[in-house]
Order: structure tokens, then C-alpha cells, then sequence
């Protein structure tokens, strides 16, 4: 495995931008779609982690929450109209969490449409694997290709994505289309990280075999290579009107 290449500095007189500030032509720092080359092959499956009411909305919520849900539903509406798998993970929290279950901020924040092709998982951990019938819903969708987006990049969205690279699947995790919280200063240690930076270097931890440079508008869809019953989730089919 190989690292991912990293980009000149736009200013190669100038050092390299530290973590409180990002260049302007930064993935990260724009909305400007960004054409693949050549474009991205179609993926036929679409993980949607933890879109849940406490992390997108109120007090608790990601760095431009609103961004993340428009990219989101984006992609779901998108994977949706392909016929891709479209799989909604949900946390369950510990008690007292803000993703306790059966609390208002564990509720799934888009809407689910539950079918042959669309499913809710509800997980205990990180990894969306461990421990829940994602693998056994992709298995019997004949799933070959997944696309990773929501939240926090450096925990849940990268586990998932980990365990999916080592079961042989083609992961991409478009750039946009995921999130976390500011990492806050350790005093005597290290400064604050910004959220944005937080997720890119979550992203690239996952090494080459993970596409992680496109936006989520170049991500395409297509039907997996089987349509079958729905599986039972690990828990109740639960879900929101966005």
C-alpha cells in the first residue's frame, strides 16, 4: 500500500499552511465540484453513517452541518434513482448520550424509504461491520463497489470504510461528504485541529486503496448485481422526515 500523493503547496515560496487555516483552492474550503480524471466508475452501494438528529442539527452538530445534509441527501437521492443499495447505519449510544437510543437526537435525520434496496442497520460500535448484518446485506446484494459518507470521519466513517477495503470491496469516501467536530486543544501538548482537517487526514489514514479525493457530486450509481429480499436489520427499521 501506497501513500496518496500529495499536492504542491499553491505558493511553493510560502510554507505550509498550518492546521488553523487552509489554502483556498483546498478541497476542503471550497463547494466548487471538482471534476474527476478520468471520472469515477459507478459504485453500487451507498453507506450513509450516523446521519442522526444530534449530529447535524442544534447545539451538537458538525461544522456546517448544512453543507453535510445537502451532499447527503445528494448522494441518496442519486443512489436512490440508480437502484444502488442504499444502507442508513444508526448509533446506538450509550445512555445518557446524545444518541442514546430512542431519543430525539438518535433519530435518523433523512428520510429512509425501506425496501428491497434500502435498509436502516442499527450498530453498536465504530465499525458498521461489527456485530450488525451489513456484510450479510451486502453479500446478498452482490455488492462490489461502496461510496462512505456522514459522520465523524475519524471514527465511524473510517471504521466502516476500513472493514469494507479489507473484505475486498472498492471503497470511496467523497471529500465532502463526510464530517466531525474540532479536535480541542490539549494544553502543554498540541494546539486545536480544525474539524475540516480532522476529516481530511482521517480520509488519506485510509491509504491508496481508498478513493478520497473526488466531491460527492462526482459520485455516480448502479443496481448491485442482485435484488433480493429484505434481510433483517440488526434492530427496528427506524427513521425521520429530514
Amino acid at each position: 500500500m501506497t501513500a496518496h500523493p500529495v499536492p504542491p503547496d499553491p505558493d511553493p515560496d510560502s510554507p505550509h499552511p498550518a492546521a488553523s487555516s487552509l489554502p483556498s483552492d483546498s478541497p476542503i474550503a471550497t463547494d466548487s465540484p471538482l471534476p474527476s480524471d478520468p471520472p469515477l466508475p459507478p459504485v453500487d452501494t451507498l453507506l450513509v453513517v450516523d446521519v442522526q438528529t444530534a449530529f447535524v442539527t442544534g447545539e451538537g452538530a458538525v461544522p456546517d452541518a448544512a453543507r453535510l445534509v445537502d451532499r447527503t441527501a445528494g448522494l441518496i437521492a442519486r443512489a436512490r434513482a440508480a437502484g444502488a443499495l442504499v444502507v442508513h447505519l444508526q448509533n446506538d449510544g450509550p445512555p445518557g448520550a446524545e444518541d442514546e437510543p430512542h431519543t430525539p437526537g438518535w433519530e435518523l435525520h433523512h428520510r429512509v424509504e425501506p425496501g428491497p434496496t434500502e435498509f436502516v442497520i442499527r450498530k453498536p460500535y465504530d465499525d458498521g461491520f461489527e456485530e450488525t448484518t451489513l456484510g450479510a446485506v451486502l453479500d446478498g446484494h452482490g455488492s462490489r463497489a461502496v461510496a462512505v459518507c456522514g459522520v465523524m470521519s475519524e471514527m465511524c466513517v473510517r471504521a466502516t470504510a476500513r472493514t469494507a477495503l479489507d473484505r475486498g470491496y472498492r471503497v470511496v469516501v467523497p471529500y465532502d461528504g463526510h464530517a466531525t467536530q474540532d479536535c480541542p486543544a490539549v494544553p502543554g501538548v498540541a494546539g486545536a485541529v480544525p474539524a475540516a482537517v480532522v476529516s481530511r487526514v482521517a480520509a488519506y489514514s485510509l491509504g491508496s486503496d481508498a478513493e478520497v479525493t473526488d466531491p460527492a457530486a462526482a459520485v455516480s450509481f448502479t443496481a448491485p448485481s442482485r435484488t433480493v429480499a429484505p434481510s433483517p436489520p440488526a434492530g427496528p427499521v427506524r427513521g425521520s422526515v429530514a
